[in-house]
């Protein structure tokens, strides 16, 4: 995999956040010249500044609602690989701030392809969605990628609505024979080291653990897709070499762990006490804003058509997320910390 990413040209929307973070430390590692896009960290600790990627990176602070920035950011990149990152990824906050979601995440995303249209270079694009793209009715089914789309909450609609416009410039770009090859990826919950955002599990967990304060949390008994970053960011690396040589890969992919790993937020609470003993309270929910209570995907069209598979459990995952933090907390530095965790990952 590093051979081929080596003086890739890569723009990265997104790259301030926790997974865009992630994938800018990986990517430079294996020698691709990055250029990040992003509005700046929105957390007082973020993996961004932990990880440096400003001086790994040619990083940019831009709002992918700007068209113009956006546009002249992408001729500057000239890129050969474009991964889409760039979200309002909070339930929650579509809730409190629902137009700045439905433009983001929609528009945003019609912006970039947009931009890439007018630039008339070749370019393999992958757009990271959600597993919250399909319209859940919350029976015991395993979502392929041939599911109606839907959402109740407005960032799962939005997240549908990307979709569609994916769909829509996938065939654009077609018609008009660009060189352009377009899929999306759908990941499920992803965990690790470094997620510092509000209202999520782990890093609700590792804050309350730091504090030494009983952990809160809503909604224990949801079912989840839990899986650590490194695995859809493999997958995304992945799915973006197939592309970059054959068109036939443009295409929408689940990324998500085995049917087995798919477990409850207080499986995770448990599971990530034993790495780090605290204590847990659990609260209640029945005033909280709608959440779905069970999600699951079929990861078989990766499997089969990308040879991508998850490498590490669910109880790996969580242990190397909360041995992230405790670490960490204690002193170690964070890049040589993930440096070791993709290396791991890697020879898995």
């Amino acid at each position: 995999m590093s051979d081929f990413w080596q003086g890739k040209r890569v723009f990265l929307t997104g790259h301030t956040g926790f997974k865009g973070s992630w994938m800018a430390l990986w990517l430079s590692q294996m020698g691709a010249q990055v250029t990040g896009y992003a509005l700046p960290p929105d957390t007082d600790l973020a993996l961004f500044d932990q990880f440096d990627i400003a001086g790994r990176t040619h990083s940019q602070f831009g709002d992918i609602n700007s068209y113009d920035d956006l546009r002249a950011a992408v001729e500057a990149a000239q890129p050969d690989i474009v991964f889409h990152l760039a979200a309002q990824s909070l339930v929650l906050r579509g809730y409190s701030d629902t137009l700045t979601t439905w433009q983001t995440n929609v528009m945003g995303t019609a912006n970039l392809f947009e931009a890439l249209r007018v630039l008339q270079r070749p370019a393999t694009v992958v757009a990271v969605t959600t597993d919250k793209v399909y319209r859940n009715n919350e029976t015991k089914h395993a979502f392929t990628e041939d599911d109606p789309l839907g959402g109740i909450d407005p960032y799962s609609a939005s997240k549908a609505g990307s979709e569609l416009v994916i769909n829509s410039y996938r065939s654009v770009f077609s018609q008009e024979k660009h060189q352009i090859r377009l899929a999306s990826a759908r990941a499920g919950n992803v965990i690790g080291g470094g997620d510092w955002c509000e209202n999520r599990l782990v890093p609700d967990i590792a804050r309350a653990l730091i504090a030494k304060k009983p952990l809160l949390t809503r909604n224990p008994h949801a079912v989840r897709p839990w899986q650590h970053v490194l695995e859809p960011l493999a997958g995304y690396m992945q799915l973006a070499e197939l592309l970059y040589s054959d068109p036939q890969f443009a295409d929408a992919y689940n990324f998500g762990p085995d049917i087995t790993d798919n477990r409850t937020v207080q499986d995770v609470i448990i599971e990530a006490l034993k790495s780090w003993p605290g204590s847990y309270a659990p609260t209640d929910n029945s005033e909280m804003p709608h959440e779905a209570n069970l999600l699951m995907l079929n990861i078989d069209k990766a499997k089969q058509k990308l040879g991508w598979a998850p490498r590490w459990d669910f109880e790996t995952a969580v242990s190397k997320t909360m041995q992230w933090y405790r670490q960490t907390h204690e002193g170690a530095d964070p890049v040589d910390l993930s440096l070791a965790q993709i290396a791991e990952f890697t020879r898995a």
